[in-house]
């Protein structure tokens, strides 16, 4: 018998059917082991020796594998075909060694698709374990230990507030914060636009200033309404032929298919996924065999994908969508052993799989597959200059027109920002000499932009040109700065909080080597030389200990306050920027004789006058220097009303009511009307037309919401509790109650109704649940397989989920009385024997 072994229950299952007789395949659930967060899990003085453990939870999981071992003749190790996959495949082998049942013939294979053909053709090329990727693996995760538990103790010592700190995760919000302060310290610039529009052959079209009296117009050349005004006179006088027309051919290949980079990135654009969420996804699809592997660099397909992608493009399009010759991409990943095929389809005539996310991300991921091998676009771009009879003025007029789609027709890539200008629209046939009939001159002002803040698909591609980390850890490192409360996400772009600005002015002042772009980036190339065999992974480790160890314990010796003073110096020209009239911007605005200057708090960093407690003056770090803006003490709003600022924030007081200020509620605009409502709830709507019961309307722990009857609805915003009337709540009451029951399919209609079960005659549904959709007969749930169509279920398959589910359902208390018989049967066990079973 050949034991097998794969990460998930669900490739396990499917697996072991194609393998059929003689195979065992059980799963993994995983990695089995970890280093323990603890100090000493990995000791650079014996050749940094590495200490694992293994997770209680799978503990289960290993005894079955342990067993099933002892009987097998050979153990074939079946994980997923990356880094990672092959660690788990390398842990799995020493926990078997030590329990001494490893069997004596040991095989390592790797599979792309989980399909039939793709799994049967892997089981007959066995390999060894590859002893690079598992050091590479060992490089790794010993540096992701060294840096946490030697910066995260210092951080939570010297920085109250602060969590943790990370080799990439560090320097993911080094880049969030960067770009925060290059939105703070940008300076708007005015410009204006002149465009006139005419009209040929009852076509409009706009042209644009580019030119006036001999010299060139850019973007930012007029920058002032006087000028405006100038300029837009001379178009308005001017008599304008068309003095030259350019027309050029243009040509736009398709993208390659998705690596994982690209699909969360495109997935972030189009659908709205976070990074984790397309992964869960994308895991999902793979092992119900759907997609191929989605942990990739690489963009290349097989030839017989390729040769599968032209024919489904034949059979969809006409004969020009198919080019001549296959398409072939070429990986500019650095890491070979990371460099599989693209995520791809594994069967090119499904276009459909799955339903809800599931299916949207698969559409996206077979089209951008299908596009890959379709015919490049042809577009035409005209480009026509008019000139006036004065020769003072010159006006451009570009135009694009689509003359065959090719791929367009299927796919077009998303992009973060849109170029300004990029396409022009369609234009009339213009010729020289021409003289189109002028209907109106514009001047429109406008304001130079700041760049704009990270998205989850501008973070990962720039962390992907920038070369730190890997696409497969993505995902991960953005999850972790969220749970961290390191950054916040606003309209889908990443804001840092107070806490991430100041651990990554403390790692730039005190750390500022091992959060540099560029030294992270050639530590990635140098794990990626262990990968390839090129470098020891000991060595790498040596090299970056020799120097981070006394760093870290220098900076450990440094005194709370001293470390205080260091950021206060390091972060003056962002708290104390300096002042128009030229004053200290670092004296009080409440004494005004004592010295502002950042101070460290039980629950944070703060800026504080220098005559304290004389001076009650206070202001939140996370204010720079807006002095306006500051907590000068507790301030009048009328009635009785205070506003005020705590350890969790301001707040408005009424006597001995306080209720803190929602974080969608600027300061700034916090009067007596604001206070007075915030202080008023709940803010009952109304009684509810069906039960008579009131609706209420508040803010809470978790933001705004509703609530009727000890149900609850959420509510986007706070002006939303004082907005919403009794159509908009009876509405949003009722789609809460609806997805509440989502799971047990109550108060739904059903997808479909396939007809009475021929043993029970119970009438049997297609339900969408909250996990997905599933059959049901009333009694029992079976969850349809994730790539099956739910509407397409039919009645022979649905009874045969049903019957395999109860099949499988225990008998009720079944556990309950059998458990003292093995307990009374046991009577000369140890003690510690019993315990052991019970905790098991």
């Amino acid at each position: 018998m050949k034991l097998v072994v794969v990460e998930s229950p669900a490739k396990a299952k499917t697996i072991e059917k194609y393998l059929g007789p003689g195979h065992r395949v059980l799963a993994s659930y995983g990695h089995v082991r970890d280093l323990p967060p603890k100090d000493g899990s990995v000791n650079p003085d014996e050749g940094f020796a590495m200490d694992w453990e293994t997770y209680p939870d799978k503990a289960r999981q290993l005894k079955a594998i342990t067993d099933e071992a002892k009987k097998a003749d050979s153990l074939i190790l079946a994980t997923d075909p990356d880094r990672e996959g092959e660690a788990i495949s390398w842990h799995v082998q020493e926990v078997l060694r030590k329990k001494k049942a490893l069997p004596a013939n040991v095989e390592r294979v790797t599979f792309n698709a989980i399909t039939k053909s793709a799994v049967t053709e892997a089981m007959g090329k066995p390999r060894q374990l590859d002893e690079d990727l598992i050091d590479a693996y060992r490089a790794r995760r010993a540096l992701d230990y060294l840096v946490g538990f030697t910066l995260s103790p210092i951080l939570w010592r010297k920085l109250p507030g602060a969590k943790s700190a990370g080799r990439v995760q560090s320097v993911a919000l080094r880049l969030i914060v960067d770009r925060e302060r290059e939105i703070e310290v940008f300076k708007a610039q005015e410009y204006w636009t002149i465009s006139a529009a005419f009209e040929k052959d009852g076509q409009s079209f706009t042209a644009r200033l580019v030119g006036l009296d001999g010299k060139k117009i850019d973007r930012l050349t007029i920058g002032d309404k006087g000028a405006a005004d100038a300029a837009k006179a001379v178009v308005e006088a001017g008599r304008f032929t068309v003095a030259s027309v350019e027309t050029k051919p243009l040509s736009r290949n398709p993208p390659p298919p998705f690596t994982t980079s690209t699909l969360q990135q495109e997935a972030a654009r189009k659908l709205g996924y976070s990074a984790s969420h397309t992964m869960r996804l994308a895991q999902s699809l793979y092992e119900d065999g759907a997609i191929t592997y989605m942990r990739t660099d690489g963009v290349q397909m097989a030839g017989e994908a390729i040769s599968a992608a032209r024919k489904a493009v034949a059979d969809r399009y006409d004969a020009g969508y198919l080019p001549d010759k296959p398409r072939h991409y070429s990986t500019k990943a650095k890491n070979a052993q990371e460099a599989h095929e693209a995520i791809r389809p594994t069967d090119f005539r499904k276009d459909k799989a799955g339903s809800g996310d599931h299916a949207r991300l698969y559409s996206l991921i077979y089209n951008r597959a299908l596009a890959s091998q379709m015919a490049s676009a042809r577009l035409e771009r005209t480009t026509a200059e008019l000139a006036d009879g004065a020769g003072r003025a010159t006006l451009r007029a570009t135009g694009q027109v689509v003359l065959f789609p090719g791929f367009m027709a299927l796919y077009e890539e998303g992009r973060d920002e849109k170029a300004e200008d990029e396409e022009g629209a369609r234009m009339p046939h213009l010729t020289a000499g021409d003289a189109p009939h002028k209907k109106s001159v514009d001047a429109v002002q406008s304001f130079t932009q700041p760049p704009p803040r990270y998205s989850e698909a501008s973070l990962v591609k720039r962390l992907e040109e920038l070369g730190i980390g890997r696409p497969s850890t993505y995902a991960a490192t953005l999850q972790t700065l969220k749970d961290r409360e390191y950054v916040r996400l606003e309209k889908n772009r990443f804001i840092p909080e107070e806490s991430g600005r100041l651990v990554i002015a403390f790692l730039e002042r005190f750390f500022e080597r091992y959060v540099s772009y560029d030294y992270t980036a050639e530590l990635e190339e140098e794990l990626d030389d262990v990968s390839g065999g090129r470098l020891d992974w000991q060595k790498l480790l040596e090299a970056f200990w020799r120097d981070f160890k006394p760093k870290a314990g220098e900076v450990m010796e440094q005194k709370p306050s001293e470390v205080t003073a260091a950021l206060d110096e390091f972060l003056a020209p962002w708290l104390f920027p300096d002042k128009d009239d030229g004053s200290d911007p670092r004296v009080c605005p409440l004494c005004g004789n004592g010295k502002l200057g950042l101070r460290g708090g039980k629950y944070g960093a703060f800026v504080a006058c220098s005559n304290y407690p004389e001076c009650k003056f206070t202001r939140k770090f996370g204010q720079g220097g807006d002095d306006a803006s500051a907590s000068e003490g507790p301030q009048e709003l009328g009635n009785g009303i205070l506003l005020k600022s705590g350890r969790f924030g301001p707040y408005v007081e009424q006597g001995e009511k306080r209720v803190s200020v929602p974080k969608d509620v600027p300061l700034g605009d916090l009067d007596l009307p604001w206070a007075e409502k915030l202080l008023s709830l709940p803010r009952t709507i109304g009684n509810h037309p069906e039960t008579g019961e009131p609706i209420t309307a508040s803010i809470g722990r978790y933001g705004p919401y509703l609530q009727h009857q000890g149900k609850y609805a959420r509510l986007s915003s706070t002006a939303e509790v004082f907005e919403t009337g009794m159509n908009a709540a009876v509405a949003k009451l009722a789609d809460a109650a609806n997805g509440a029951g989502k799971g047990r399919g109550a108060a739904r209609e059903p997808l479909a109704v396939l007809g009475a079960h021929p043993e029970t005659a119970k009438e049997l549904k297609v339900m969408e649940g909250r996990f997905g959709p599933y059959v049901t007969d009333g009694t029992t749930h079976a969850t349809l397989p994730k790539i099956a169509d739910p509407k397409a279920v039919t009645l022979d398959e649905a009874v045969a989920l049903i019957d395999a589910k109860s099949a499988k359902a225990p008998i009720k208390g079944k556990g309950k009385r059998k458990a003292p018989a093995k307990k009374a049967a046991a009577k000369k066990a140890p003690a510690k024997k019993v315990a052991a079973e019970k905790k098991a």
